[in-house]
């Protein structure tokens, strides 16, 4: 049993971290009807931001955080204002296509910048064990879990009890209506890309915090992964990101606990396919009836 609940902890810990990912998937899509597959790469930058600020500039763990989330914050409106605002009215397949070129080019033109080469995150937490219930856990998953459930606390007060909160859900909602009651939409979903593209820097400097290693092509498979989070929430729902993440999280962590951990990626892509087959809408989303 203690090892169970060891592993149940580090599940929860590394769930949050996709649940952070799949936070700027469903709010992006949620506003917009578009899947942002830069985000893997807005991840990636927010985990090289944090490893410069810990290692090259000094900064403490939290100081680092918020330059992180500062950092893909801003790559996140400037994707969104270069990329994706005139396509805002083409069909999807144009914006989904220049999500995977905008994808591409952030992988390379960092390779071209600082090379292939991954680098050692720094430990900040050397050999700290804490014992919860007879289970032993790093503190730094502690971290990971207490900061990720933060920020997530943080995101539901902002969507639910302000005054930008509101106008994002009416902007979801209907966009045509929000702008003729005069919200300004576009400003609205600059701050989505925003907050959105934040948490995935977070969620970077989290995971560099976890596993220790960050490369150039670091986003491309948690960002799917994440993508699968949010698709089995429900795409668009924001407590189904969170609860997505933390199944995939939990289930690649007990499928490694049973000696399967060649299979561990391969889980999450199977639950999608369980989910698209049984359950489309996803767990927290809902059959929509759309004219054409």
């Amino acid at each position: 049993m203690d090892i169970w609940l060891q592993q149940l902890l580090i599940g929860l810990s590394v769930g949050t971290i996709y649940a952070l990912i799949a936070l700027g998937y469903t709010m992006v899509y949620g506003i917009i009807k578009l899947i942002n597959f830069a985000h893997g790469e807005v991840f990636m930058i927010g985990a090289f931001t944090g490893y410069y600020a810990l290692t090259a500039w000094g900064l403490g763990f939290i100081p680092a955080l918020l330059l992180a989330m500062g950092v893909s914050a801003l790559l996140g409106v400037t994707i969104e204002r270069v990329a994706y605002r005139r396509l805002r009215n083409f069909p999807r397949l144009a914006a989904l296509t220049t999500a995977i070129g905008v994808s591409l080019f952030i992988q390379y033109a960092t390779i071209y910048l600082r090379g292939a080469q991954s680098e050692a995150y720094p430990s900040l937490f050397p050999n700290r064990r804490l014992e919860i219930l007879g289970a032993g856990i790093n503190l730094d998953a502690l971290v990971i879990l207490a900061v990720s459930v933060a920020l997530m606390a943080i995101l539901q007060f902002i969507v639910q009890k302000t005054r930008t909160g509101k106008a994002m859900r009416a902007v979801s909602f209907d966009l045509e209506a929000a702008r003729l009651m005069g919200i300004p939409v576009n400003r609205t979903i600059s701050i989505t890309f925003a907050i959105g593209s934040a948490l995935g820097g977070a969620a970077g400097v989290v995971y560099g915090l976890y596993y220790t290693r960050i490369d150039p092509l670091m986003g491309v498979l948690p960002g799917l992964k994440a993508f699968v989070a949010a698709v089995v929430g429900g795409i668009g729902s924001i407590p189904g990101a969170m609860v997505g993440g933390l199944v995939i999280g939990m289930v690649e962590t007990l499928v490694s606990a049973a000696g399967l951990s060649l299979f561990r990626d391969a889980a999450a892509f199977l639950i999608l396919i369980l989910i698209l087959l049984f359950r489309p809408e996803g767990l927290f989303g809902r059959h929509t009836t759309e004219k054409v």
